[in-house]
């Protein structure tokens, strides 16, 4: 692929001009953190663990790139070695706790940070901020909080207050205060965060970190020119902070959302800024797989399947790389392709790496094979993981709708139409409809087996999911209009002797909407207007006692259709005594 191997040049040339010069410090290391070149930071870090093996901070160092890479396994493994360095060490004991966070073990996240905090000295802020920034750290399998933070409001607030903390150990900890700041902003807390970030700003007017982090506050509020001048204001300070460049493609990305005019302009320089952020990181497989997240964003499904493709062929390669192609596969009409990887990732990876989309997108996918009853189990286990996504209802319910499983289609039809703003008119008469013919399997069964009660609670569902619908059209429809009167009809008493007329308006409404179309029916149209015909003569006959009426009634079905039971039934009985 051109753009990757351009990108792989790129990397390639930063790697090798850079290895001669590899300081071998932990503030060159954690320099490299910042800058999100983390193949940079792990090469440094495993030699100062090598070289200085006595010291229990390169281990959380080390340890802390493995999580940023999502390789958690070996975070806790360097954590742990960094304990046994020194078993009081604060930082690795926060490392752990941050394992066991994004793990959703609370109990023992809460005991490691509790124990790291004890263990810090009075003035040392350090532990502070690692526990702060490991509570931001997006949990495994997580729903998202405002605005698509991937911060949960409940880890927002450990982070504000354990930062806090940090605040008052060193109040000229600047990277104390960039992190408060964007503890705050997770949660949409403007103000607060902006103050933050003001204030690091004037501590350390070079830290690039904090103007990037103002920059995507500005851009929240979609003040999209204010956070374009924060990324250049960052660059100016550092003109190869990567970071900046991958929040300027993600602002460019929802520029281009808020802005139609500007979308193919604002799209184009989103994809110019996140070449310029992978070529200012290594060429790593982890810079490939934010590559991958961003081409998700960008929602450019053709490229992020051949990017997941391409480094799916690598030995090294994250497991995760088969849910994007799963991902991709699907919106591109893959569907085959895309079961093989999304069913690889599932059954592989650890659970607790699993999100709801993962078994969405496995919905989808089955029942794109036509494998429905199974894609829907996934879509309900989407569902069971995150509550929020009520839009996937919706494909719940046209799946077993068309599966002829009625009862559940209505279920699901009814919390679609209800709660999502996706549904239109159609899904509220698929609704009624649904539920019509769950009560018409029951009584069917009921002719038979007298054990057999029909719901008749499913009937008022039906009414109301149509009568909904009927209030909304802006002129009566006919097919909807027969269904109501078939929907009353059978809240009638079975008895005739006992009608009630509840479904004659919308018989005869049916009758004159039939009438007025002209031609000749068909043979459906044909069947329904004897259904309205013989309801209307039963009325005259048992109601109005109009027997004239009713026989002009039955004539009109006779004429439609001659063999019909009730029309025969009528004429054999009722219709030879008048």
């Amino acid at each position: 692929m051109k753009l990757m191997n351009k990108i792989a040049g790129a990397g390639l040339c930063l790697l090798f001009t850079g290895s001669s010069v590899f300081a071998q410090s932990l503030a060159d290391a954690k320099k490299a953190i910042d800058d999100e070149q983390y193949q940079k930071a792990e090469t440094m870090l495993k030699s100062l663990t090598a070289t200085q093996a006595d010291k229990d901070e390169n281990f959380f160092f080390l340890g802390w790139v493995y999580l940023k890479q999502d390789y958690l396994d070996s975070a806790k493994t360097a954590f742990n070695k960094g304990l046994a360095v020194n078993s009081k060490s604060a930082l690795n004991l926060v490392g752990l706790g941050a394992a066991a966070h994004i793990e959703k073990d609370n109990t023992t996240a809460i005991n490691d940070f509790s124990m790291a905090i004890s263990l810090a000295g009075r003035r040392n802020s350090t532990p502070f901020l690692y526990v702060g920034l490991s509570y931001l750290l997006p949990v495994t399998g997580s729903v998202v909080g405002p605005k698509g933070s991937a911060v949960l409001p409940a880890d927002a607030n450990a982070a504000v207050g354990v930062l806090n903390k940090g605040k008052a150990a060193n109040p000229r900890d600047a990277e104390v205060l960039v992190a408060l700041g964007d503890a705050w902003r997770s949660q949409l807390r403007s103000d607060s965060a902006y103050a933050n970030y003001s204030s690091a700003l004037l501590l350390d007017p070079k830290l690039a970190a904090a103007n990037v982090s103002e920059g995507v506050l500005w851009q929240y509020a979609e003040n999209f020119g204010d956070s374009e001048a924060q990324f250049k204001a960052a660059l100016a300070i550092d003109p190869n902070y990567a970071p900046a460049y991958r929040e300027w493609a993600e602002t460019d990305l929802r520029w281009a959302k808020s802005d139609p005019s500007q979308a193919d302009a604002k799209v184009k320089e989103a994809v110019d800024h996140y070449k310029q952020f992978i070529s200012l990181t290594d060429y790593s497989i982890e810079s490939q797989m934010r590559y991958a997240d961003f081409l998700i964003h960008a929602r450019d499904y053709v490229t992020l399947q051949k990017v997941a493709t391409d480094l799916s062929a690598s030995a090294k390669t994250n497991l995760r790389v088969y849910r994007y192609i799963g991902y991709a596969a699907y919106e591109n009409k893959d569907y085959t392709d895309g079961l093989t990887a999304l069913t690889k990732w599932i059954n592989e990876a650890d659970p607790k790496r699993l999100l709801p989309s993962d078994y969405f997108y496995m919905g989808r996918l089955e029942i794109a094979l036509k494998n429905d009853s199974l894609g829907v189990l996934y879509l309900r286990k989407a569902l069971a993981l995150d509550t929020t996504q009520v839009d996937i209802y919706g494909e719940i319910a046209k799946s077993l709708y068309e599966l002829k499983k009625y009862q559940e289609a209505g279920d699901a039809y009814h919390v679609f139409a209800a709660e999502s703003r996706q549904a239109k008119l159609l899904d509220h008469y698929r609704e009624g409809y649904s539920y019509y013919e769950a009560y018409i399997a029951q009584y069917r069964k009921s002719v038979n087996d007298k054990t057999v009660k029909p719901d008749s609670s499913l009937l008022v569902k039906a009414d109301s999911a149509v009568s909904y619908v009927e209030r909304k059209l802006p002129s009566p429809n006919d097919q909807i209009t027969y269904v109501h009167a078939q929907i009353k009809d059978f809240e009638e008493p079975s008895d005739r002797n006992n009608i009630k007329g509840l479904a004659k308006p919308y018989y005869e409404q049916y009758i004159q909407l039939i009438t007025a179309k002209g031609g000749t029916p068909d043979d459906d149209t044909k069947s329904n207007l004897t259904d309205a015909y013989v309801y209307l003569g039963n009325y005259a006959e048992y109601k109005d006692k109009d027997h004239a009426k009713a026989l002009d009634y039955f004539n009109k079905a006779k004429a439609l259709e001659p063999t019909d039971a009730r029309v025969t039934y009528y004429f054999q009985t009722a219709g030879k005594t008048k």
